[in-house]
């Protein structure tokens, strides 16, 4: 099983409340698909502690807590294959708005401590300061080409993750 997180992009007249239809998405060629799509590396649970202790606006919107792991779950029997979560063309644009506004190094440094030790500590710092960057950009740029065509957001997450806290 991948430890990869991966988003696609979906037209939301194409979206289907089925898990074996979203799972379909995720193959080469999905029907429904935009040809966007997003992949995060095993990183993919620090990353949302980046976005986890930011404070959107307004509290209602809460899309702070939708860019990497939130999204309504589509369940499935089988436990072991991937979780698959779905935001809708509305929260997509919500979260490409959060990610607009959002400044890097003021998510960064919310975290710094807590991330650090797991990547080497401080001298590690720069490589794993880019790392996160970079994954902040990519995801900014997913959302807002995303909420550009106005698509909903399909996930597949691995079995086993959970939110952090």
């Amino acid at each position: 099983m991948s430890a990869y997180l991966r988003l696609r992009a979906v037209p939301p007249p194409a979206l289907r409340n089925s898990a074996t239809w979203l799972e379909r998405q995720f193959e080469e060629g999905g029907e429904a698909v935009r040809h966007h799509e997003e992949v995060l590396d095993e990183r993919y649970l620090d990353q949302e502690r980046l976005y986890a202790g930011a404070h959107p606006q307004r509290a209602e919107n809460r899309p702070h807590t939708q860019v990497v792991l939130g999204g309504r779950p589509v369940f499935r029997r089988d436990r072991h294959r991937p979780r698959l979560l779905v935001l809708t063309s509305a929260q997509a644009r919500r979260v490409a708005g959060f990610l607009s506004a959002a400044d890097f190094e003021t998510l960064w440094n919310a975290v710094r401590d807590d991330l650090l030790p797991r990547y080497g500590g401080t001298p590690a710092e720069p490589e794993t300061w880019a790392a996160f960057a970079a994954a902040h950009q990519e995801l900014r740029a997913f959302y807002a080409q995303t909420a550009a065509c106005g698509d909903a957001v399909v996930k597949r997450l691995p079995a086993d993750a959970r939110p952090t806290g």
